[in-house]
């Protein structure tokens, strides 16, 4: 039987979700996408998970390329959260904002909280998704950006109001 589509979307919608940008392709085949299904894995070996649904322009890219760049959102990336959740196709997503290439040549988002550069290592389809288990290759953090989350239907930023001690 199951929970229907509407009140599984409403009860996700009541939890709080990192909001966080995956990047894969080159050049004019580069795309991206938003995601709040972003996660650790394993921290030995360094694996992280996300979810992709199938139709995304993403998603063939990431078998084809075998890499990609996992970017979370800081305080203020909320206008390049909604261009890449729609607001522009393919590289156009990409414009606006600094892009470093990483060891893989994915991209990774200057400025990101925490930007991870991976290989693919699996990916089992479920449903209209599929799941990415990707290797950590390289790691990027910066300091103070705060954080962009998504909840009940909403970014919403988080910024560091005061320094945290021991």
């Amino acid at each position: 039987m199951g929970a229907s589509a509407g009140d599984f979307r409403k009860a996700m919608r009541a939890l709080v979700g990192n909001v966080s940008i995956i990047t894969v392709g080159q050049g004019a085949r580069a795309s991206g996408l938003v995601v709040t299904s972003a996660v650790s894995l394993s921290v030995e070996p360094a694996l992280v998970l996300f979810c992709i649904n199938r139709t995304a322009s993403a998603h063939p890219l990431l078998a084809e390329y075998g890499c990609f760049g996992w970017s979370s959102l800081g305080a203020g990336h909320q206008a390049l959260a909604e261009r890449f959740a729609g607001g522009a196709k393919g590289a156009a997503r990409f414009e606006g904002a600094e892009w470093e290439v990483a060891v893989t040549g994915a991209r990774l988002l200057r400025g990101a909280p925490a930007a991870f550069d991976c290989t693919v290592e699996e990916m089992t389809d479920r449903a209209t998704h599929s799941i990415v288990i990707g290797r950590v290759e390289a790691v990027r953090s910066t300091p103070n950006a705060g954080a962009l989350t998504y909840w009940q239907g909403a970014y919403r930023p988080l910024a560091e109001t005061q320094s945290m001690t021991s």
